[in-house]
C-alpha cells in the first residue's frame, strides 16, 4: 500500500478538520498521508475497533451491514468530506469497489485537538516569547498528541501552558542535580538535553537518555516527594518550559493516574494484565507479587521497549509513591496503567 504526503489544503476541505486552527492543521500534516487501496479490499469490517477516522477522497466504496449493500460512496463527493460510517464498534463493512486513496486519521488525537481549539480564547502565539513559532508549536502539538493529554480535561491543558515558565540555557549548562529536591515539572522546547545518574561504582554518572524536543522529565519526584533520581544537562543551547511541582501536581497528575484498590488490582492480573514492581531488585528479591516484573523507577524509560502495550499494568510499590510515578511515565507514553492504592502488604506478597 502506497502512501503520498497530504497537505493542509487538503485537510482543509474535510470535516470537522476545517474547523481547526494553523497551528493543529500543520501539526496534522505531519502525521498523516494519502494511502492508496486496491479494488475488493476492505477498509474495515463491521464490528472492527480500531479508532480512526477515515475519508475517502477518491474511488468507490461499498457500504454494507450483515451481507446488505446499503450505500456506495464516491470519493470527491460532498457525502464523504466527513468521515466514512463514524463510532466503535464499526456498524457497517468498508469494500473497495475501485483503487481508491483514503486518509486515516486517530480520533482521539482529532478529538483533543477540536476540544482544544474550541475551549477559551488562548492562542499558541501566548507563549511564543520571540522564539521561533515551529519550534514552539512542534513541542506543544507533541505534548498535546500524547496519549496523556487526552486524558486531561481541556481547562486543565490551557491552564498548564498558561502557567508555564520559559528558561533558556546555554550548553553544558546544569538544569536539574540528582539528591536535590523536586521543584518543577519540565519539557524541551528547543536543543537537547543528557541525563545521567550517578552510581557508586561511576560517580561520573552513567547515560539514562538523551532528551530532544517535546520530551518531558523532572515528574517522579515530583510525584513521589522525593529527591531528585537523575542529573540534567543541556547538551545544546536551548530553552525549557517548566511547570511548577503544585500546578503539577493539581492540573496534570491528578487527572492522569487511576488508582485502583488490591481486589480491583488482582482482577485485573486475573483477567490479563500484569504486576509493575518498581522497586530496586534487592527489594522485590527479599518479597514480591506472584508473576511481577521488576522495573526499577529509575530504568523505567530506558525499558519501555521491553513493555507489551497491548497489556494493562498494575504499577506497584510499597507505599504508592514509586509506583505513582511509575504509572504517570507509562501513561505519557500511551501505556495503559493504573497504581495499586497505598501499595502492597508484605503479608500479601510472595516470598522467594
Amino acid at each position: 500500500m502506497d502512501e503520498q504526503t497530504v497537505s493542509i489544503a487538503l485537510l482543509k476541505t474535510l470535516s470537522p478538520l476545517d474547523g481547526l486552527k494553523k497551528e493543529n492543521l500543520h501539526a496534522l500534516v505531519k502525521k498523516t498521508a494519502v494511502r492508496e487501496l486496491p479494488a475488493g479490499r476492505f477498509l474495515f469490517k463491521q464490528g472492527d475497533m480500531e479508532n480512526r477516522a477515515i475519508y475517502l477522497l477518491k474511488g468507490d466504496l461499498e457500504i454494507s451491514r450483515d451481507g446488505t449493500i446499503t450505500t456506495t460512496l464516491h470519493g470527491g463527493t460532498p457525502e464523504t468530506k466527513s468521515p466514512v460510517a463514524p463510532g466503535l464498534p464499526r456498524q457497517v463493512n468498508a469494500r473497495t469497489l475501485t483503487d481508491v486513496s483514503y486518509i486515516s486519521i486517530d480520533s482521539d488525537l482529532l478529538d483533543v485537538m477540536l476540544t482544544w481549539d474550541q475551549t477559551g480564547s488562548y492562542e499558541v502565539g501566548e507563549l511564543r516569547n520571540g522564539s521561533e513559532p515551529n519550534d514552539q508549536d512542534d513541542w506543544m502539538t507533541t505534548l498535546l498528541q500524547t496519549k496523556a493529554f487526552h486524558k486531561i480535561p481541556p481547562a486543565n491543558i490551557q491552564a498548564i501552558f498558561m502557567r508555564m515558565q520559559q528558561i533558556n540555557y546555554k550548553a553544558d549548562d546544569l538544569v536539574i542535580r540528582q539528591g536535590d529536591e523536586g521543584d518543577f515539572f519540565y519539557v524541551v522546547t528547543k536543543g537537547k538535553c543528557l541525563v545521567t545518574r550517578e552510581t557508586p561504582l561511576n560517580k561520573e554518572g552513567i547515560k539514562l537518555a538523551e532528551l530532544k524536543v517535546g520530551d518531558t522529565f523532572g515528574e517522579e519526584a515530583l510525584i513521589s516527594d522525593a529527591k531528585r533520581n537523575a542529573t540534567v544537562t543541556m547538551l545544546t543551547d536551548g530553552s525549557l518550559m517548566r511547570l511548577a511541582k503544585d500546578d503539577f501536581k493539581t492540573l496534570l497528575n491528578e487527572p492522569m493516574l487511576q488508582w485502583v484498590n488490591r481486589d480491583e488490582a488482582d482482577k485485573i492480573v486475573a483477567s490479563g494484565g500484569t504486576w509493575l514492581d518498581v522497586r530496586l531488585p534487592s527489594e522485590f528479591n527479599n518479597y514480591h507479587l506472584p508473576g511481577a516484573v521488576n522495573i526499577p523507577l529509575y530504568f523505567i524509560r530506558m525499558k519501555l521497549t521491553t513493555l507489551d502495550r497491548s497489556k494493562r499494568y498494575v504499577v506497584a510499590c510499597d507505599t504508592g509513591r514509586r509506583s505513582s510515578a511509575g504509572a504517570y511515565i507509562l501513561c505519557e507514553r500511551g501505556f495503559d496503567a493504573c497504581v495499586l492504592t497505598g501499595g502492597f502488604e508484605i503479608g500479601n506478597s510472595e516470598k522467594v
